[in-house]
């Protein structure tokens, strides 16, 4: 009887919260190390950390920077930085996944948020993204994406925005970076901040 009632009791005891994940990204131009939050976007966050184990974004780019002298052309204006897994390594990549909306994670595209690049909706797979600054425009009912419905937050940078600053600053045609910065390395962290 107490052991039927202690399994009642775990069944009905509230999902302990995900920890966040911490991983730290080698650049060219010097390390980030992001907070994912496996809690509030937990099919984002664990798409981005299979290709994190996979070792897919070791030599991988950050090919693209969005600033207001690139954009002129944009009635809705952001600053991001974008990267991708290593491109040499497509055939591994994985199936894209649903959108998770920031209207139903609660997340917001805050300095330092990392999100999931897309076109549509639910086509996201690889290619990820930084925010400098405060972007509002990319949460659900933001207007940079004209569907509206925003991009997939799942986390946010916790040491290097210098290093994000320096991505965004580099050189350009028009949003691709010339040169590409390559992305080295992306583990695990085994220590939290």
């Amino acid at each position: 009887m107490l052991q039927t009632l202690v399994a009642l009791l775990v069944l009905l005891a509230p999902a302990r919260p995900q920890p966040p994940v911490h991983v730290v990204m080698q650049t060219d131009l010097g390390e980030i190390e992001i907070e994912i939050d496996s809690a509030h976007a937990p099919a984002t966050a664990t798409n981005f950390l299979k290709y994190v184990d996979a070792g897919l974004y070791d030599g991988g780019l950050f090919h693209r920077t969005v600033r207001p002298d690139n954009q002129r052309e944009k009635a809705v204006k952001i600053a991001v930085i974008q990267g991708a897994a290593n491109a040499a390594r497509r055939a591994s990549f994985f199936p894209a996944i649903p959108l998770e909306r920031t209207n139903r994670t609660g997340l917001a595209h805050k300095d330092g948020t990392i999100s999931m690049a897309r076109d549509g909706p639910d086509t996201a797979t690889d290619e990820f993204f930084l925010c400098v600054g405060d972007q509002p425009e990319l949460d659900f009912g933001g207007k940079r994406n004209p569907d509206g419905q925003g991009f997939a937050a799942f986390g946010r940078v916790v040491r290097g925005m210098d290093v994000v600053r320096r991505i965004q600053e580099a050189p350009a045609s028009g949003e691709t970076l010339r040169p590409p910065v390559k992305i080295q390395s992306v583990h695990r962290s085994s220590g939290a901040l």
